[in-house]
């Protein structure tokens, strides 16, 4: 696992993250404790996209995939496994710091009012963790599977932005509805209890599974 940790979270991927998400919690501002999830979690999946494209494809790019091939595909598969469970634990560190940073920079006031609810702020926050780890492992893969079959990590990049540009826009929301993969951001945040969003998150589980059962062969062939 040590190697992995040091191939795929180097210190300018740390860096560029960090830095990304605390000018995010400065420049984006929000009112309420209740819009802190409506503004981490698109910016957060383009970062997740950009933050996986090259998991593998750095392997290729520096012909270590050579080498790999000497390998059963099942080991291969296995290190990419864990590269990808390094960076999106990473990143989920980082998403549930963020919310915590929105907190304290942007200072929102509570959705109940002035008075802070500990009880109903703390089902906030992990509704927004389950979403989020939902919304990093969906992009983060995405981009990934999509620079592997093209490849090259850019196309990668490139193809998921277009997704990323055309479900988070009204347009999106307006033809998918519930089923968008960006549920979570476009739900009724004044009414906890529409859990219509989660349809969304069940599409982008589905897609996550499908995209997992096709990495060994997209490893075997495009490696």
């Amino acid at each position: 696992m040590g190697k992995e940790v040091k191939i795929c979270l180097s210190l300018y991927k740390i860096v560029y993250s960090t830095f990304f998400v605390s000018i995010l919690c400065i420049v984006r501002g929000v009112s309420f404790t209740n819009e802190i999830g409506v503004a981490l979690e698109p910016p957060l999946a383009l970062l997740a996209a950009v933050f996986c494209a090259d998991t593998y494809v750095q392997e290729i790019v520096s012909k270590r995939a050579e080498v790999e091939r000497l390998y059963p595909v099942k080991n291969r598969t296995l290190s990419i496994i864990k590269r990808m469970m390094v960076q999106e634990g990473y990143l989920f560190l980082l998403a549930a710091a963020s919310y915590g940073m929105y907190g304290i920079i942007q200072k929102p006031l509570s959705l109940y009012g002035t008075q802070i609810v500990i009880k109903d702020e703390l089902k906030m926050f992990l509704v927004y963790l389950a979403a989020i780890a939902v919304t990093l492992i969906f992009w983060g893969l995405l981009s990934h599977t999509l620079s592997c079959l093209f490849r090259n990590m850019w196309a990668g990049i490139g193809c998921a932005l277009i997704l990323w540009i055309t479900t988070n826009s009204t347009i999106g929301d307006r033809l998918l509805g519930k089923w968008n993969v960006f549920s979570y951001t476009f739900r009724n945040i004044e009414d906890n209890g529409d859990l219509k969003w989660i349809c969304g998150k069940i599409v982008c589980v589905c897609l996550i599974l499908i995209m997992g059962a096709m990495l060994p062969e997209i490893i075997k062939k495009r490696g």
